[in-house]
């Protein structure tokens, strides 16, 4: 493989759709979504994030969160830092689509 190969390979990315379940109602969900940011490896971004209601005034985040195809154990280490943010109750991956640009 040639350099020019080893570059391709290391830009394809996973796009991984996850819900966060905050500990709270009363938790800040803008608070929560800098923490989560700040604890997010370099290699990870969060690309897009909605509010999404669930019941009696609790809101989830619904993150878009890109990281690196080759990350050894899949989305575990994501789910791990996410579950490991002060504030967050639950974890729950939605969907992994493979991103090639």
């Amino acid at each position: 493989m040639d350099s020019k190969d080893h570059e391709v390979s290391t830009m394809v990315k996973v796009l991984v759709v996850t819900k966060v379940y905050p500990e709270s109602v009363e938790k800040d969900l803008n608070e929560l979504l800098e923490d989560i940011k700040k604890a997010l490896p370099e290699g990870y971004e969060v690309a897009k994030h909605e509010r999404i209601p669930v019941a009696f005034g609790l809101n989830l985040l619904k993150l878009y969160i890109t990281m690196p195809e080759e990350t050894e154990g899949g989305t575990s280490k994501l789910e791990e830092i996410l579950k490991n943010v002060e504030g967050v109750s639950e974890v729950e991956i939605e969907t992994v689509h493979r991103l090639s640009y």
